[in-house]
């Protein structure tokens, strides 16, 4: 918020908005285009850049650690962290070996007194190779798989994903559609059908869920307006919505938090009707005054692949599958049912998805979480690999280490495919080095192959095994369908 006025030949320290004046400025450091950008009122600016002429007052919007710059320099010094361990343990091997090199030449130039059978082995060595090959191996991975749609921010997790043991489900937007959509609306204490779908939809329509997407769009489908009548609204993330209408407590959102938490009740006379209600929809509940008032039934499909894709991600390697979810025991159990899970958690908390994970990485699994809502952040960031639906929210995208896209489960079918493949790729790598290039060692040590040769075949072999490492891991039949 502070004001700043930056002249002629002065670097901008800060990230800002114009608010007087009118410079010429150098962002070359930001953008590589060498020529200067006219910067006026309302105009952008950033740290690191250069007033080649003029003078301007900015308003502050970034100072330190925040400035666009900075998080440049953040992403480059985070970038080590994201290799993967099996390519950093590969420059580390490089590195070791290369003093054997040098202590192979001077034991056989004793031995030999042959100068030219001591260069054969200085001509040879194991790091480039191992240096080059698992680089690209991995980035050609990274590469693989954005062509699949999927994003991987760093290597490691695809080493993590290849050897992760234990798998966690979201249901909503992840097992089942990302488009729920009402079923019908179950009236209670004397209330209208119509009046309740108004209300829901009133206070759904400030929080852009899957599930208040589809109460809204349920009441424009019928026709009906609702209008603000109700005070100011609190979202309580995992739980559901409070408001007062008339001067009187509304609350809409899961049982347990209308039950438990709120304290509610059903209308005396009412409780056959509400154990009726169907176990197979999911259940939003509106409750007025502290009394129940109506029942949202939400029809959730499951998507098509779900069931499929679970069974071959067992296949592949996954031991334990788990589906975490905020909705009923009765709903949960039914979509585990139909999806072929023999493990699910119902009505948890987004703090016992992330407890859940720590407690079993505190075991020593490797586990993978998968979801797309606010509600799943804290698990993805818990995980050692979080994958989002790329339709979620931003914040789960955010945290999450993998997006996939949202109309394509299987995608993690052919990511654990490729994580596997990129680890058999660079084991094969590894072996191939060390066979081959003792190979030349051992016969540049007793004169069979002369230095040159074994410096060509060498440098060679390094650079068939690179190009190897480029190919794609999986077929190109081999996509996320028919996986």
């Amino acid at each position: 918020g502070d004001l700043v006025c930056i002249r002629s030949g002065a670097m901008i320290p800060v990230d800002g908005t114009v608010v007087d004046g009118e410079a010429f400025v150098n962002e070359s450091t930001m953008t590589g285009e060498s020529k200067s950008v006219i910067k006026s009122t309302g105009k952008s600016v950033f740290a690191g850049t250069l007033i080649d002429e003029g003078s301007i007052v900015v308003r502050v919007r970034a100072v330190s650690g925040n400035t666009k710059i900075q998080k440049i320099i953040e992403l480059i010094d985070r970038s080590e962290d994201l290799k993967a361990s099996i390519q950093s343990r590969a420059e580390r091997l490089a590195d070791s070996i290369v003093p054997f090199s040098f202590l192979g030449f001077g034991i056989t130039l004793l031995l030999t007194q042959n100068v030219t059978k001591a260069v054969s082995i200085l001509m040879v060595d194991y790091s480039c190779a191992i240096k080059l090959s698992t680089p690209i191996s991995v980035i050609s991975a990274l590469r693989e798989a954005a062509d699949r749609n999927m994003t991987v921010k760093g290597g490691k997790y695809l080493e993590e994903f290849a050897l992760a043991d234990t798998i966690v489900f979201d249901k909503t937007g992840t097992l089942t559609s990302a488009t729920p959509t009402v079923r019908e609306v179950v009236p209670f204490n004397g209330n209208s059908e119509k009046e309740m779908l108004r209300l829901a939809a009133c206070l759904e329509e400030h929080y852009p869920h899957s599930v208040a997407n589809a109460v809204v769009r349920c009441a424009k489908q019928r026709g009906i307006d609702h209008e603000e009548k109700h005070a100011s609204v609190t979202y309580l993330v995992a739980h559901g919505i409070v408001s007062s209408v008339d001067g009187e407590r509304v609350c809409i959102g899961s049982r347990h938090f209308i039950f438990q938490d709120e304290g509610c009740h059903i209308p005396e006379g009412e409780e056959e009707k509400f154990d009726r209600l169907p176990d197979e929809y999911s259940h939003l509940y509106l409750s007025i005054g502290g009394v129940l008032s109506a029942v949202i039934l939400i029809e959730d499909p499951i998507k098509t692949e779900a069931s499929q894709t679970v069974e071959k991600l067992r296949e592949l390697g996954f031991h334990r599958l788990v589906m975490m979810t905020g909705d009923s025991e009765r709903t949960a159990q039914s979509v585990a049912v139909k999806i072929g899970l023999q493990e699910y958690r119902a009505e948890v908390l987004p703090e016992e998805k992330a407890g859940f994970i720590r407690n079993e990485r505190e075991k020593g699994k490797c586990v993978v979480m998968i979801g797309d809502g606010v509600n799943d952040s804290p698990a993805l960031s818990e995980a050692d690999v979080g994958v989002a639906i790329n339709s979620g929210a931003a914040i789960a995208r955010e945290v999450a280490d993998i997006t996939i896209s949202e109309d394509d489960l299987a995608s993690l079918v052919t990511l654990r495919k490729l994580s596997c493949g990129l680890m058999d790729r660079i084991h094969w790598n590894y072996r191939t080095i060390i066979v081959f290039n003792s190979m030349l060692i051992v016969l540049g040590m007793i004169g069979v192959l002369p230095p040159s040769t074994t410096a060509l075949l060498h440098n060679a072999s390094t650079i068939a095994i690179s190009l190897r490492s480029m190919k794609n891991l999986l077929p190109e039949s081999d996509d996320t369908a028919s996986a």
